[in-house]
């Protein structure tokens, strides 16, 4: 093992540790983090980018080879969250902005993460992958009209121009991304093993920048957006799971699809919120970007020591 590859594992490792201590800082020293702001939708670039350098064939013959269970962690991932977002926010009474914020959480697409905490859970891998996948590829069509349908009530949407901004900031990146892969093949192995590295470096960033813009809001109405990205979360494992055990998955799959469903891409979350909404619509997605890390983690660990007895766990409903 290379240091490249040692210093990813570190950084992975204490991931949590490094977000909370940037959010630290951007709360009681704003100037720190606030040149990043004009720049966030590069830093999501540079992931996304990252992201498709990864993607190979076998990503998406998972489509045609399991087109039921992608389709239902796809969908599970698209209409729980969303919902439950939606929900939280009336039942909370949420202000307009963290509502915004939240909504737009809620209908971004799978968190590049859940891939690692799927690993580590002993769920289906090439199941979170594929979801994870075509979750992202759906999202320039699905997240503004999700969007608009949720948050319209509070503030006004500007379905195109979130069109748009998904497709240069998530699609053009990931395509690239496949290109670079496929033209130079090998070659890139090298940077793959940097790339946990730069994204992790990055949504430290993003979310230091989110934090030091809203630093004597967050103040305020910290307690409020924490415990709505906390219930947000729990609740999107949990349907997530049950979701699949509704629809006759067996364990491995439905620790996959619960991964996929609970855990966001808070950083489009968040380049989105600073793009067309407030500073202040993106405190969701900042925090979302702490806690899903620290529950996906819990979440993979207590599986990680369960067995699984995938015949026990059929148990078909539909």
């Amino acid at each position: 093992m290379d240091f490249m590859e040692k210093l990813g594992k570190v950084l992975n490792r204490y991931f949590s540790v490094l977000i909370i201590a940037v959010a630290v800082i951007g709360l009681l020293q704003p100037k720190t983090f606030l040149w990043i702001v004009p720049d966030i939708s590069v830093f999501l670039g540079v992931i996304m980018f990252g992201m498709g350098i990864t993607l190979k064939k076998e990503d998406f013959k998972e489509v045609f080879t399991r087109p039921k269970d992608v389709f239902i962690g796809v969908a599970a991932h698209y209409c729980i969250m969303p919902c439950v977002a939606y929900i939280l926010c009336l039942i909370l009474k949420l202000p307009k902005e963290l509502a915004v914020g939240v909504i737009l959480v809620g209908c971004c697409p799978s968190g590049t993460a859940s891939n690692v905490m799927c690993y580590i859970g002993r769920g289906d891998l090439a199941l979170s992958i594929c979801i994870g996948a075509v979750s992202t590829i759906l999202a320039p069509f699905l997240m503004p009209i999700l969007i608009l349908l949720l948050a319209g009530k509070w503030i006004s949407i500007p379905i195109m121009g979130l069109f748009m901004e998904i497709v240069k900031i998530v699609i053009v990146p990931i395509l690239l991304g496949v290109i670079v892969n496929c033209i130079f093949g090998e070659k890139t192995q090298k940077a793959v093993k940097a790339l946990p590295i730069v994204s992790t470096i990055c949504i430290a960033l993003l979310v230091g920048g989110v934090i030091s813009a809203n630093s004597k809001k967050l103040l305020t109405t910290a307690a409020i957006a924490i415990g709505a990205v906390i219930l947000h979360n729990l609740f999107g494992f949990l349907f997530g799971y049950l979701a699949g055990k509704v629809l006759g998955m067996n364990e491995t799959k439905r620790r996959a699809v619960s991964f996929e469903v609970g855990m966001q891409n808070s950083g489009l979350g968040v380049t989105l919120a600073m793009s067309f909404f407030s500073p202040a619509a993106a405190i969701p997605a900042a925090i979302f970007s702490v806690w899903h890390n620290i529950s996906g983690s819990a979440l993979a660990a207590f599986w990680s020591n369960k067995e699984i007895d995938d015949k026990k766990s059929q148990g078909a409903i539909i």
